[in-house]
C-alpha cells in the first residue's frame, strides 16, 4: 500500500533533488572557498564598508563621483579574485537552474510560483 505524498512532501523532495544537482554542489563549493579565503573576506568587508559609506553620503546629499569610483574599484577588485569569480559564475548557473524549476512549476499554475506565491493583493 502506497502512502499519498502531500504537496509539502513533494516540496521537500524537490529541495533534496535541487541540493543534489551539479549546479548546487558547485555553488556550495564556491561559497565555501570564498568563506575560507582571508583575502576575499577582507575585500568583502572593505566593499561593504565603502558601499555603506556611499549609501549614507547619498542620503545626506554628500555623495561625489570620487566615492562612487572608489566603490566601483573595490567591487572590481573583489570580483577579480579567482574564488569570487568562481562563486559569481556558480551563483548565476544555480539561479538559471532554479528559474527553470520555477518555470516548470509556474506553467501549471496561474501565478509565477517563485515570484508571486507569497504575495498578496497586487494590482
Amino acid at each position: 500500500m502506497s502512502v499519498a505524498k502531500t504537496v509539502e512532501d513533494l516540496g521537500a523532495e524537490l529541495g533534496e533533488r535541487i541540493a543534489a544537482t551539479d549546479e548546487y554542489e558547485r555553488f556550495e563549493e564556491a561559497k565555501r572557498a570564498v568563506e575560507e579565503s582571508e583575502e576575499a573576506q577582507q575585500r568583502i568587508s572593505e566593499f561593504d564598508s565603502l558601499r555603506a559609506e556611499l549609501t549614507t553620503a547619498r542620503q545626506t546629499g554628500e555623495a561625489d563621483q570620487a566615492l562612487v569610483d572608489e566603490v566601483r574599484q573595490a567591487q572590481h577588485e573583489l570580483h577579480s579574485l579567482p574564488e569570487m569569480a568562481e562563486y559569481l559564475e556558480a551563483e548565476e548557473e544555480l539561479q538559471a537552474r532554479l528559474q527553470a524549476v520555477n518555470n516548470a512549476i509556474s506553467s501549471e499554475l496561474v501565478i509565477d510560483f517563485g515570484g508571486e506565491a507569497g504575495g498578496c493583493c497586487r494590482d
